[in-house]
């Protein structure tokens, strides 16, 4: 890809705003604005039973209390799936002794760098929860055909559950 003229328009807590000229083959230049987002995991707990566990909590940008596997942001440098197990034990309480990759999303990439990392966790154990400090999360435990059907039927909407739902109920048992 060649580029030409960038820019970062703004440097937030999360997020920076870098804005490019690209060059589209023999269209010639063209303005983008590129979210850069420093990536995340998300990790699908399934219990031994069949059912899993995700989280209900405030997501301000949709403006609505979603239902969504386990998630967080990377560090820099971070290994993905240290940061699920470590996701997965703040918002759940879960510790897994088991991680199997189901791939990765590019979760909008007309406008965002993000990579999110997804991960099914197995041999489940309960401990204590740990949220950050701004983070409200009610568990929901339910079987995972239900959560399927909740994501085919729009209940569950987040991307990156439904991609992860998918992926693990096409994976077999």
């Amino acid at each position: 890809m060649e580029t030409r003229n960038g820019a970062t328009l703004f440097r937030g807590l999360v997020v920076n705003i870098e804005q490019m000229e690209v060059r589209v083959g023999a269209k010639g230049w063209h303005t983008y604005q590129i979210v850069r987002h420093p990536g995340g995991v998300g990790v699908l707990p399934l219990h031994d039973d069949g059912t899993v566990t995700l989280i209900r909590q405030l997501r301000p940008a949709a403006g609505a209390f979603m239902l969504e596997l386990p998630a967080g942001r990377l560090e820099p440098g971070e290994d993905p799936a240290q940061c699920g197990l470590r996701e997965l034990a703040e918002e759940t309480g879960l510790a897994a002794a088991g991680l199997e990759t189901l791939g990765l999303i590019h979760t909008s990439p007309g406008v965002f760098d993000e990579i999110v990392h997804l991960y099914l966790a197995t041999g489940l154990t309960q401990g204590e929860a740990d949220p950050e400090a701004y983070e409200e999360i009610e568990t929901v435990r339910l079987p995972l055909a239900e959560a399927v059907q909740m994501a085919l039927d729009g209940r569950i909407s987040d991307g990156k559950t439904i991609t992860a739902l998918f992926r693990a109920e096409r994976r077999g048992p």
